[in-house]
């Protein structure tokens, strides 16, 4: 007792202060899970006091590491902020444009070149239940070789209940993708836009021509001999138009019921009844309706009309409802003639008329 009296008494004032800096320190580090007698460790998130103190004899402490912070920062929000921050792959939120899954189509509009299958395409899928690619994949007749991992990844992103689809028209002409497309499932549901084959032919001949100047006249192209009314079934724009031999090859893998054939006239002229159909087929809920659609007397085809959100109507490109090359009165007559089994045939296979004459 009289020695800590003696003690007290010789104390001076800069030696109280020393220890009472020393007290604090030992109480700041012990706050902070550091021992005082241990130089910190890297890494550590605790933070030290710097070796030379502040005037005050207060022990500042360094702004906290990057990591800290985003611990911190994940701990104040709410539990599913501070779960998604410690996720590396954390779950797109609701309403992100990358929201839902990438899946292989359910529905695959096949068919044909120039037969309206863009305006097919652009008209179903202002239905809130589909998703469509918005260009042609060409997988199952040029990039089948890439595998199915890259197929589905060309595909939108869908939600559960929606439908995925993609359009390649090519595809009803070569000869291999029916059977690689029941590979990737027998239950696709197939879409076919068929139209009058001599109009087909010219509408393909004009698009043709208008990417190359210098292309031979269409009369040379689709015939081996126009005096003789011989046609040159080779010529794509003609071979395209043979619906019937075609028909024959996925016939064989997939039954008549799940394919479903749209009339190109038709489309032009009735856009809601056709896509009631189209509904109808993919056993969709009859949203897109007349109301949807008005028809363009310049370009001579219907557009959609102008969504809420949108300034101006939908029509489809300056390629759709281009003017068709003036052909030969006499070389329409023959390839009508030429056409004509072929039509009947199809009629017979698909059990409608599609009248194109």
């Amino acid at each position: 007792m009289a020695c800590a009296l003696v003690f007290n008494r010789r104390l001076t004032k800069t030696s109280v202060c020393l220890l009472s800096l020393l007290l604090s320190y030992v109480a700041y580090c012990t706050l902070f899970h550091a021992d005082p007698l241990m130089p910190p460790v890297s890494g550590d998130p605790a933070p030290s006091c710097n070796r030379r103190l502040p005037a005050d004899g207060s022990c500042a402490s360094p702004p906290p590491s990057a990591v800290e912070a985003s611990r911190v920062k994940a701990a104040e929000g709410p539990p599913s902020i501070a779960l998604h921050a410690r996720s590396d792959t954390p779950s797109p939120p609701m309403g992100h444009p990358k929201f839902g899954n990438k899946k292989l189509p359910n529905a695959i509009i096949v068919g044909v070149k120039k037969g309206g299958t863009r305006a097919v395409l652009e008209f179903i899928r202002i239905h809130p239940d589909v998703r469509a690619a918005g260009t042609e994949t060409h997988f199952f007749d040029r990039h089948y070789d890439r595998g199915f991992e890259w197929y589905r990844a060309s595909m939108p992103r869908t939600l559960e209940g929606q439908l995925t689809m993609e359009k390649t028209p090519s595809y009803f002409v070569t000869k291999e993708t029916p059977h690689r497309i029941a590979a990737m499932s027998r239950d696709t549901k197939l879409i076919v836009v068929v139209r009058d084959p001599v109009t087909r032919a010219i509408s393909d001949y004009t698009q043709t021509l208008s990417k190359t100047p210098d292309l031979p006249s269409f009369q040379e192209l689709a015939f081996r001999n126009q005096t003789l009314g011989l046609v040159d079934a080779s010529w794509n724009a003609i071979r395209i138009g043979l619906y019937a031999l075609h028909l024959e090859n996925w016939l064989r893998y997939f039954p008549l019921a799940q394919i479903h054939f749209v009339s190109g006239e038709r489309l032009i002229t009735d856009p809601a009844g056709e896509l009631a159909r189209v509904q109808d087929f993919l056993g969709l809920k009859r949203i897109v309706t007349d109301k949807h659609f008005y028809f363009n007397r310049t370009k001579g085809f219907p557009c959609l009309k102008k969504p809420e959100s949108s300034g101006s109507p939908r029509c489809l490109g300056k390629s759709k409802g281009r003017t068709h090359v003036q052909i030969d009165r006499d070389a329409i007559e023959q390839l009508r003639d030429f056409y004509r089994p072929y039509n009947v045939k199809f009629y017979e296979m698909v059990g409608h008329d599609f009248k194109w004459e």
